[in-house]
């Protein structure tokens, strides 16, 4: 006699079943579309970096990569300070913020409260409690100011709702998607309060007036996280790191999937740090973009928060943004609105070329042309 069959639903945990996926950002194949909705470069990478990928096509494909990104974090090392068991190369930041999560992190339940805990400040990264949820840890979010800047630790304590103690806590600075900049020294005081580990997530960080690296290698409970994607131009590779104390390295290295960078991704990564000068004059250009597209648009009523990044977010005159997610949409310019959001009055606006900023300027102007009063400028 055979078991009935379980529904297909099922056989999948609950915990999965009632799971938010994190909504990567749209990657539409419209012909003409200008996209300005996922932070990406909009410079290549450098010519002798695709000539060194081009060229590493041939007969190693067959093999493994080196397992560790062994060469790759000793140039990392060189550029940082520390030695190569002070890092940690993942398939991107994220697969080391999820390796982060399970490595220091307790399951909901399986020990005090605070043990179970995934800290971040919100609005922040929001893969943060996708991968908290994906682990079956509690979430903690601690509501940031309104004007998103970080709060300090005396206002943490009088606050009550940061955890000084939860078993890990994420920061994103310069933050994201508000594109505030922190101030080393204040992301230093709370580094010194907090006791679990801190992530230190440093995404934008090649756009922004302060970098804070240096914690990492000061607290040894503090990691900072770097990515090749957003300032680097190598999204499609997949590259980030971990800096940090050679214990929580350690510690990760014992849970990372094997071979998880792949060799191609190696050598692009490997390649660009050779040609750092190239970049920062790309970071130079886009930062002069920055500056100028904020404030064109501020002229044409819109209101644009500060950015330390490459991306702008930016709450629009009348009518809403999502209306006007969909006008500028409509004119083959895409942009980002967080919908059900503490940003949803704003639209979040990559930084691309100049050529690409005048065509948002034009596509804003045909669909709300100049000189409509900003009812916020009374």
């Amino acid at each position: 006699m055979t078991s009935p069959k379980r529904s297909r639903r099922s056989l999948v945990r609950p915990l999965v079943r009632g799971l938010h996926a994190y909504t990567p950002g749209e990657q539409p194949k419209i012909p003409g579309l200008i996209k300005l909705n996922t932070n990406e470069n909009p410079y290549p990478p450098a010519p002798a970096v695709l000539r060194k990928v081009r060229l590493a096509v041939d007969g190693r494909l067959r093999l493994y990569p080196n397992p560790t990104a062994e060469a790759l974090r000793a140039q990392l090392a060189a550029l940082h300070g520390g030695t190569p068991d002070h890092l940690i190369v993942g398939n991107g930041s994220d697969e080391l913020l999820a390796l982060a999560v399970r490595c220091f992190v307790e399951p909901a339940g399986a020990q005090p409260d605070s043990a179970s805990t995934v800290q971040f400040f919100a609005p922040s990264y929001s893969l943060y409690p996708v991968l908290a949820q994906i682990h079956g840890a509690a979430c903690r979010a601690v509501p940031l100011p309104p004007d998103f800047s970080l709060p300090g630790v005396p206002a943490l304590r009088r606050a009550g709702q940061y955890d000084f103690n939860a078993a890990l806590t994420l920061v994103t600075t310069p933050n994201a998607p508000s594109g505030r900049g922190y101030a080393t020294q204040d992301l230093d005081r709370l580094c010194a309060a907090t006791r679990g580990v801190l992530v230190l997530d440093e995404a934008y960080v090649d756009f922004a007036e302060e970098q804070a690296l240096e914690l990492a290698l000061r607290h040894p409970h503090v990691l900072v996280a770097r990515t090749f994607s957003k300032a680097y131009s190598l999204c499609f590779q997949r590259v980030g790191y971990f800096v940090g104390h050679p214990d929580l390295i350690a510690a990760l290295q014992k849970i990372r999937d094997s071979y998880n960078v792949n060799g191609l991704g190696q050598i692009a990564a490997q390649a660009t740090l050779e040609h750092l000068p190239y970049y920062r004059r790309n970071f130079a250009r886009i930062i002069q973009t920055r500056e100028k597209l904020s404030r064109a648009l501020a002229a044409r009523g819109f209101r644009v928060l500060p950015s330390s990044t490459n991306f702008l977010l930016a709450q629009p005159p009348a009518p809403d943004a999502g209306t006007w997610l969909e006008a500028l949409r409509a004119r083959k310019i895409l942009v980002r609105w967080f919908k059900n959001s503490p940003v949803e009055a704003y639209l979040r606006i990559t930084i691309g070329t100049p050529a690409e900023a005048q065509a948002l300027l034009r596509a804003v102007d045909d669909f709300h042309p100049q000189g409509v009063p900003n009812p916020r400028a009374r």
